[in-house]
């Protein structure tokens, strides 16, 4: 789709803040390098804030919802009413994220893009409903363009919010029950890898079970590989509301100028989406952790990307994010507060 919005430039990191964040951390009381990674997140952070002093206080966590007609084929072992069903205990408190969020002090905003089973008005909720779930792409293309176009907007209409509010971070999640089939798709596509190298047992499926998930996507992919010419027909054809969604905002805070943590499995074969449709994106991301899903090592290769923890956690919803985000906070508070050699009076240089 020429000259559509997620297509423009996105932002140049601040060089001349990272290059003065990087002088910093070699006269602060430490050897250099001793700690690691934090003196590298903190160094980037600054250079994509733009300030000296890099900060991840503010942080915005947008969770968007859906349904997915693959789930028809009986690819999951939970029903498709979990997924109005856990929107609402994210809406109520009572989710991982939703622990994870108030204990980070973080804004939580739940998005509905369009789910099979009606829930009705949900305090706190945006229901955009802009289908029923997408259609079942063993049949036909998951989503319209005008849909995909939707959901797109959607995720980038999300981040708009969070710099509204002044966010040092943005956070996308998922829920939707049969969405690690459309990652899976999504990503044989993407890396032109075959579906037994990377297909999970996503909500559990072992066995005969994980088997005939198999034997879908496959089928699937034979349908629709002839006429994927770009990853935006990859994302329609095959992907879902929520992972269109989280493409766009990883595509709208490059753009806008907001680093974004990304979390799981799901997340990350979203942000792969975005790259290949914006390259410019991949300084904004940062990688939270290593999901157990077999396929999220395969992502996290071609996206280039070392996570900041490996906990073998699965459950998305934004939780291993929002379990990471203490290391960029300690990041920057080391960088930011540690004194120098010359404010320590420390005469001998540690390096």
């Amino acid at each position: 789709m020429k000259g559509a919005w997620w297509q423009a430039a996105a932002r140049t990191p601040d060089g001349g803040r990272r290059a003065q964040a990087l002088a910093r951390q070699t006269q602060l009381t430490k050897p250099l390098g001793a700690l690691g990674r934090l003196e590298q997140l903190a160094v980037t952070l600054a250079g994509l804030q733009g300030r000296s002093q890099p900060a991840v206080e503010r942080i915005w966590i947008a969770i968007f919802a859906a349904d997915h007609g693959i789930a028809e084929e009986g690819i999951s072992a939970y029903p498709q009413e979990v997924t109005g069903q856990m929107l609402a205990n994210f809406a109520q408190g009572g989710a991982a994220i939703s622990v994870l969020a108030r204990h980070l002090g973080a804004e939580l905003e739940l998005l509905e893009l369009g789910l099979v089973h009606e829930v009705g008005p949900l305090p706190g909720v945006r229901q955009l409903k802009i289908a029923a779930g997408t259609a079942n792409f063993l049949r036909q293309p998951a989503m319209t363009s005008v849909q995909c176009a939707h959901a797109l907007l959607a995720g980038r209409e999300a981040v708009l919010r969070s710099l509204e509010k002044r966010a040092d971070l943005f956070i996308g999640g998922d829920m939707g029950i049969g969405n690690t089939s459309s990652a899976c798709a999504l990503a044989c596509l993407l890396l032109d890898q075959p579906v037994n190298r990377l297909v999970g047992a996503g909500t559990g499926m072992k066995g005969g079970g994980l088997q005939h998930k198999t034997r879908v996507i496959e089928a699937a992919l034979k349908l629709h590989r002839p006429y994927i010419d770009s990853p935006l027909e990859a994302l329609t054809r095959v992907g879902g509301l929520e992972i269109a969604a989280l493409a766009g905002a990883y595509i709208a805070a490059a753009q806008e100028g907001i680093a974004a943590l990304v979390d799981g499995y799901i997340c990350s074969a979203a942000a792969l989406c975005a790259l290949r449709m914006n390259p410019g994106v991949a300084p904004w991301l940062f990688y939270s952790h290593r999901s157990a899903e077999p396929c999220h090592q395969a992502l996290l290769d071609a996206l280039d990307a070392e996570p900041l923890v490996a906990l073998e956690m699965r459950l998305g919803e934004a939780s291993g994010a929002a379990v990471a985000v203490p290391l960029l906070q300690s990041a920057c508070r080391l960088h930011n507060e540690m004194a120098t050699f010359q404010e320590a009076a420390v005469s001998v240089s540690l390096r």
